[in-house]
């Protein structure tokens, strides 16, 4: 079966493009560009898809809408503020948030979907993120499924996200089953040469990661132990 997947080349979407695949799905992927303040999540999409080529067919689109980024520019991620640092708390995740970023993002994806005759979308929200992202909740996700729906009557499309009831831990534990190269997958905010292991979404990745008692494999030895001393002055408490 066909299917078109947005991958950022994070953690999450690079997970479910491998559930997929054990699925037995042909994937279209696409990779937007909107003016995130850095492409190193970009070049890390295009590393796991060369990797995955090595075993399976699977189509790779960029997608350049960086004309909407005045727009939509807004927040530390694709506008001029800092990126917040520490665990995420809702003033911390609301800097984070692009406006309308998974509708507009998924909304081309069905187009897509429809063009190449593929029935299902598929994105990698989940629990961690619901809690302040208003496009990870299940109620956008049955709200744009019905819009994509209702918008395609004559060529029906699912928009689906598997992941929605499960955190990033338990992607991260199934990745691990899957043999997802983390190493190829990139979360860190700031873009810079290597993770700052401090901005929200590298302390979730470590997280993660700690939660499966494993290394996160993107991370040298030193910067691994320095990413978990970071989260302990956090007072992280791993779970039994």
């Amino acid at each position: 079966m066909k299917a078109v997947l947005v991958l950022s080349g994070g953690v999450d979407s690079s997970t479910l493009l491998y559930y997929l695949l054990s699925r037995g799905y042909e994937i279209s992927a696409l990779t937007f560009v909107y003016g995130q303040r850095h492409s190193k999540e970009i070049e890390f999409a295009k590393k796991i898809v060369e990797r995955v080529k090595e075993k399976a067919e699977i189509e790779h689109r960029i997608v350049d809408i960086t004309p909407i980024h005045d727009l939509i520019s807004f927040g530390s991620l694709t506008g001029k503020e800092d990126v917040p640092e520490g665990y995420y708390t809702e003033e911390r995740q609301r800097a984070t948030v692009v406006p309308n970023r998974n509708m507009i993002l998924l909304s081309i994806a069905a187009g897509y979907a429809v063009k190449i005759g593929a029935k299902e979308v598929y994105y990698a929200a989940h629990r961690s993120d619901y809690s302040i992202y208003p496009d990870c909740r299940k109620e956008f996700v049955k709200a744009l499924d019905t819009a994509i729906y209702l918008g395609n009557l004559w060529n029906p499309v699912e928009l689906k996200a598997p992941f929605i009831d499960i955190t990033k831990a338990e992607i991260v534990s199934m990745g691990l089953r899957l043999k997802v190269p983390y190493e190829l997958t990139w979360s860190c905010y700031r873009g810079e040469e290597r993770p700052c292991l401090r901005c929200g979404t590298c302390i979730e990745r470590t997280e993660a990661f700690l939660l499966n008692g494993v290394r996160d494999p993107l991370l040298s030895e030193e910067e691994w132990n320095r990413a978990v001393e970071i989260l302990k002055s956090l007072k992280f408490v791993p779970r039994e």
